[in-house]
């Protein structure tokens, strides 16, 4: 009998145990990749592939560029489409889209591609005009159609946008274009995702379609390694050497690995 209720009880015991023990926390597989301003989704091509055949859900936005209201809808509509937790990533004027659409449920870190961080209340062509980059110091670069769309002067854009790139594919982008809104650039924030969910940022140490400096004080204002990493961590910020606003073109082993490893440390932390 002794040894019955012995058995009993540690059985109860171990019944305990599996209640309190934390369930394990969904991996993230799901990366969400936003482009920017006067390019489409498929300039993402060589990361979507190295991410990809490192088992990763990879989605791109195809963001119509025609009011910032509508490009942050189209990445939310995307992020509906996830089945679980996932890394949003923005390049250039993207990175405005994903700080306001990063406040969605499924999101868990946000990684910025030589790429705008605006705060509440601010908008990126504000900020651009404290830290003038070689494109706003450039007459006659941008142009812009009757009714207020914008657009790279083809001659200028690969030595603006991809000086890194080879002169062909330049070229290429150069003459397909997607028009953006004036509006885009100085419509004010409504919501900042990088205050509440840890962020990585790159800076492209050559961009000259946003001076570099105000990237690098995007990515410092956020101090997501000071709100979210133990005292050791390193800085999460990255800066690829001689890299053009193209990076994630000309770059993209380099783009691809802060990316994983956003995404890794990203699912570590929504187990908490």
């Amino acid at each position: 009998m002794k040894h019955v209720k012995a058995c009993l009880a540690f059985a109860a015991a171990l019944s305990l145990v599996s209640t309190v023990v934390p369930a394990r926390a969904e991996p993230l597989k799901n990366i969400v990749l936003v482009h920017g301003a006067w390019v489409d989704a498929s300039g993402w091509k060589p990361v979507y592939e190295i991410l990809t055949r490192e088992g990763f859900h990879v989605t791109m936005v195809q963001e119509p560029e025609t009011s910032f209201a509508d490009d942050v809808t189209a990445a939310k509509r995307i992020l509906d489409l996830q089945d679980g937790p996932t890394l949003l990533v923005g390049h250039s004027y993207g990175g405005s889209i994903i700080t306001e659409a990063g406040v969605h449920p499924n999101v868990v870190g946000l990684v910025y591609v030589a790429a705008h961080a605006p705060d509440i209340g601010e908008d990126e062509g504000e900020l651009g005009k404290k830290m003038p980059s070689v494109l706003a110091k450039t007459e006659g670069a941008i142009k812009k159609t009757p009714d207020q769309y914008t657009y790279l002067n083809p001659a200028d854009f690969p030595k603006l946008f991809a000086p890194d790139l080879p002169r062909e594919q330049a070229e290429f982008e150069s003459r397909s274009q997607v028009l953006a809104a004036a509006q885009v650039f100085s419509t004010p924030l409504t919501a900042a995702a990088w205050k509440t969910k840890p962020s990585w940022g790159i800076v492209a140490e050559s961009d000259k379609i946003i001076n570099p400096d105000l990237e690098r004080w995007y990515y410092a204002r956020a101090k997501s390694h000071e709100r979210w990493y133990y005292a050791r961590a390193k800085s999460h910020t990255t800066e690829i050497n001689g890299a053009s606003h193209s990076v994630y073109e000309s770059h993209p082993k380099e783009v691809a690995a802060v990316i994983t490893e956003a995404a890794r440390n990203a699912e570590k932390l929504a187990a908490r």
